[in-house]
């Protein structure tokens, strides 16, 4: 597919949104005195439900951000979850769904991407059916309170954490490595996902065809840590599997905030980058980015130090 000219896309921001960008009113952690609280904006809904935020300042930082960038949203989220959500500004003429997945141009899924990873996870991953027998096998429904089925794509569980068995994640994790498989504890979910589904595999495809010269992302998991080693510049919170791992690497900086006040300071310093000039050397992405279709063995797997 050719380079889109219609965009400015000499800056390509590829972030993650839940506990990243926008949060849940478990998440917000807000710890000042109740009169010096943000003002919050709902971006989403549920069953008639508020569910998601973020401050009215990090609303007008991602607006303006919007206008001057690339904007990709880059979610574990299935599309139907992420069209849930109405991100202040623009709308966004690509996002990446199902941690790579799907990547929607002008919100339709792409179907040369769809195959590609399809074709990747079929000849390098054993099977979702394989997966998700074990999981019913080896987990407790004392403890599971729902099994869910993403794109069917990966599956994750719901859990209640408290009674979540010590090692048990880690037990999983040893039994998927060799079938190709990764697996991550976000909150209250467990993922387990195919190792070639990564959301930093489709974003160098986006900046294949967008002729992006600067990378910059921003993510808070296990499952964006192959997408910030991959951009030119990253940002983390200070909360969030990433965090409690103590995880980092080179372009990585931690905001020292967490909940949604780091939201609102991811923010502030992606605007702060995005202004600056170009530079001279091709994005870090650039330089590996992989001819389009199959590429086995070249998986970017999320690290998991």
């Amino acid at each position: 597919m050719n380079v889109n000219t219609d965009l400015n896309a000499n800056c390509l921001i590829a972030s993650d949104l839940d506990r990243t960008l926008i949060y849940s009113a478990a998440a917000l952690h807000l710890t000042m005195p109740d009169p010096e609280a943000p003002r919050l904006l709902c971006l989403e809904t549920h069953k008639h439900k508020p569910l998601s935020y973020v401050t009215e300042t990090a609303a007008g930082l991602l607006t303006a951000l919007a206008r001057s960038a690339v904007f990709v949203p880059t979610t574990t989220r299935t599309r139907e979850q992420y069209g849930r959500i109405r991100l202040p500004g623009p709308a966004p003429k690509y996002a990446i769904c199902a941690n790579g997945g799907h990547l929607l141009v002008d919100g339709v899924s792409d179907p040369d991407w769809q195959r590609t990873v399809t074709t990747r996870i079929a000849g390098e991953c054993a099977p979702l059916d394989e997966v998700r027998r074990h999981l019913r096998a080896t987990a407790d429904p004392a403890w599971v309170l729902k099994e869910r089925v993403a794109e069917k794509l990966f599956v994750y569980l719901v859990v209640e954490r408290g009674l979540l068995p010590d090692g048990w994640t880690e037990e999983l994790a040893a039994w998927a490595e060799p079938r190709g498989w990764t697996v991550s504890l976000q909150g209250r979910k467990i993922y387990a996902v195919p190792k070639p589904l990564t959301k930093s595999a489709a974003v160098r495809e986006l900046v294949r065809r967008t002729g992006a010269e600067t990378v910059l992302a921003a993510g808070d998991s296990l499952l964006d840590a192959d997408l910030l080693l991959a951009a030119d510049h990253a940002f983390r919170p200070s909360h969030g599997e990433l965090a409690e791992t103590g995880w980092t690497a080179a372009q990585v900086t931690a905001v020292p905030q967490s909940g949604v006040m780091a939201g609102e300071e991811i923010l502030r310093r992606l605007t702060a980058l995005a202004a600056r000039p170009s530079p001279t050397m091709p994005s870090r992405m650039a330089a590996t980015v992989p001819a389009p279709g199959p590429a086995p063995g070249t998986a970017d797997t999320p690290v998991t130090t």
